[in-house]
């Protein structure tokens, strides 16, 4: 009997979750890969599928990927907040259920690099 072991989905940003960003955007430049990252995409590539997930030049990202060895563990590079198990990002909010709190969290909100 084939056992078949689907990997949940997870989309991952790029700007300042797996590269050096620290909010100064060159759309012709992304920084240099965050120390730890690529062993973090490698072991989590293992338990999960992975989709990069920017709003860059996707020719630009694709090159990015392959000079820092990563093109063997993304599936693809999307833009589009497609159905998935999570969403790693440095810019997010989590929604707890409670509107009541939410307008506080979005007006407290600052990325971890500031």
């Amino acid at each position: 009997m084939v056992k078949y072991m689907y990997k949940k989905l997870i989309l991952i940003d790029l700007d300042g979750v797996l590269n050096e960003y620290n909010g100064n955007f060159d759309e012709k430049h992304i920084p240099k890969i965050k120390n730890g990252a690529f062993d973090f995409i490698k072991n989590l590539s293992h338990y999960y599928d992975i989709k990069l997930f920017t709003t860059r030049n996707k020719i630009l990202a694709s090159k990015w990927l392959i000079e820092n060895k990563l093109d063997n563990y993304i599936l693809d590079i999307t833009n589009i907040k497609e159905v998935c198990y999570s969403y790693i990002d440095d810019r997010c909010i989590n929604f707890d259920g409670n509107f009541a709190s939410l307008l506080e969290k979005i007006n407290n909100f600052r990325p971890w690099y500031k």
